[in-house]
């Protein structure tokens, strides 16, 4: 599998372009009030949150709940940062 990193754009101008605003979707258990941790967990990593984008939306059996929310980030290695402290929660199963 590649690495986040090792990812580059196949035409220059595509793909992530830095600094720039990104979307991040978290996925995990309903009970957990993830529509609140998770722009403060990419709060306290140094990330400027778009609070007017966050969005959530349950499972069909409502178990697990998904929260998208946008954000301003100035580095690749920010953006990587931000799915590490994601996926480091316990309640968080993963993120896109």
């Amino acid at each position: 599998m590649k690495e986040l990193s090792d990812i580059k754009a196949q035409q220059e101008g595509q793909g992530f372009q830095f600094p720039g605003e990104f979307e991040i979707t978290a996925m995990g258990n309903a009970s957990a009030d993830l529509k609140a941790r998770v722009p403060q967990i990419l709060e306290g990593i140094g990330l400027h949150v778009l609070h007017e984008t966050v969005k959530h939306r349950h499972s069909r059996e409502g178990n697990f709940l998904s929260v998208t929310v946008s954000f301003r980030c100035e580095t690749r290695e920010q953006y990587d940062l931000a799915h590490t402290a994601l996926r480091a929660d316990p309640d968080i199963r993963y993120t896109l």
